[in-house]
């Protein structure tokens, strides 16, 4: 075996040096897929990423927006004229609906109105009729009329005469002593021990009437009147106008044992 000087002064022997293994070569494709896997991502790769997915997001919203306008747009004339047409049609509907319901809250606030003033007119027709019959007091404007009897000659017809008088003058409502007068009132007895509807009474006779003074005082001191026809008497009439006169003398409701309510 010899030794051979290297041109370092290195001595190389004779034998030659056992073959190691060849290193085996990549191709691109596997360099490639080394370089990408496993990725290596950054921070700033990461937030440019989810910048690009929100972009491309917005953006394919905005395609889709524009392809429903882009339907309109692209349509037919006669598609148009059609979807107009039903958008009228609807908007008739609505509105006829919206006039038929105001029509009906219309009638309904009338038809309340005219039920409320139809209550109210029953109510003033029955005050009316109350005050008629005398089922409920009164006031109002009138005169007291006091009839002065110390001889007791004053007769029950003298008394009937002067509530003819005070009714055609126009007195709306009357009490005599305590004793509310009505269509059916009558007048009974004697000088000095009448009764009116059967109750007793005594001089001075107190009368108490509801009506326009001023009608009702002349018709009562006419020549040959009521108050001339007491003073032959021998008994006193005193009128007195009083701006409030109050009736409070009531008569029971009676139903009529055959008089019944017409229709007519």
């Amino acid at each position: 075996m010899s030794n051979e000087a290297t041109p370092n002064g290195e001595e190389r022997t004779g034998e030659q040096p056992v073959d190691a293994p060849a290193p085996t070569a990549l191709s691109g494709r596997q360099r490639l897929l080394a370089g990408l896997w496993p990725p290596r991502v950054s921070r700033a790769q990461l937030i440019v990423a989810l910048l690009l997915f929100v972009l491309g997001l917005g953006l394919a919203i905005q395609v889709r927006s524009n392809s429903d306008d882009s339907a309109l747009r692209g349509a037919r004339q006669e598609d148009l004229v059609r979807i107009l047409d039903e958008v009228d049609d609807r908007t008739q509907r609505l509105e006829d609906e919206k006039q038929r319901l105001d029509d009906q809250r219309t009638e309904l606030e009338n038809s309340s109105d005219q039920a409320e003033e139809a209550r109210k007119q029953t109510l003033e027709k029955e005050r009316q009729l109350g005050i008629l019959a005398g089922t409920v007091a009164a006031h109002g404007p009138g005169i007291t009329l006091t009839i002065s009897d110390p001889s007791g000659a004053v007769e029950p017809d003298m008394l009937l005469d002067a509530i003819q008088e005070l009714r055609a003058a126009g007195a709306e409502a009357i009490e005599v002593d305590g004793v509310r007068v009505v269509a059916s009132t009558y007048f009974s007895g004697t000088g000095g021990a009448i009764e009116v509807d059967g109750r007793e009474i005594a001089p001075p006779y107190e009368f108490k009437v509801i009506g326009k003074p001023q009608d009702l005082e002349p018709a009562l001191n006419i020549p040959g009147g009521v108050v001339q026809t007491l003073e032959k008497e021998q008994a006193t009439a005193q009128v007195a106008r009083a701006d409030d006169i109050v009736v409070d003398a009531l008569r029971p409701a009676e139903r009529p044992d055959y008089a019944r309510s017409s229709p007519q």
